[in-house]
């Protein structure tokens, strides 16, 4: 009966690294076909147990929106989705709105604020070295973390049979 369960449970976390990966494939794929628009700004607001937000604008030397994708979700399943009420707006204009940002909710909010920081940052040429910090430390990831400490805790165990 437990060796059903262990297998029950490889088999999710399997599953959630698999669906991990194909979001993070979509983030790259959706950063890639801004980034050939304009540059594009970061908004991020993540949550451990809550809905986490990821927008990303591509905005142009003028300030104008030319596209803004949110993804927005608590599991893997989470995709990018269009943002249409920000298309062809002045990023500048949209913060300073409050009556505009009203109609979001407070994740959006937040993170749309994220995003427009990250302009203005980039903008005024005062981003800081983590702004720009974009290695992908893929040995750190939880995924990989937990089969290493499977392996290790196998290696041991071994180790002290043979002995």
């Amino acid at each position: 009966m437990m060796i059903y369960f262990g297998l029950m449970l490889v088999g999710a976390f399997l599953l959630q690294g698999l669906f991990g990966l194909r979001q993070i494939k979509d983030f790259s794929t959706t950063f890639h076909r801004l980034r050939l628009q304009a540059p594009v700004a970061i908004g991020k607001n993540p949550k451990k147990v809550r809905s986490g937000t990821l927008m990303l604008l591509a905005v142009n030397a003028e300030g104008t929106i030319l596209e803004a994708q949110m993804m927005k979700g608590v599991t893997v399943f989470a995709k990018f989705k269009e943002v249409k009420s920000l298309r062809n707006q002045n990023i500048a204009e949209l913060a300073a709105d409050h009556e505009f940002l009203g109609k979001f909710d407070k994740l959006t909010r937040v993170c749309f604020l994220d995003a427009y920081k990250a302009y203005i940052n980039y903008r005024t040429k005062e981003m800081s070295q983590a702004d720009f910090d974009d290695s992908i430390k893929i040995w750190s990831l939880p995924m990989v973390e937990k089969a290493k400490s499977v392996y290790y805790r196998f290696r041991t165990r071994k180790m002290k049979e043979g002995n």
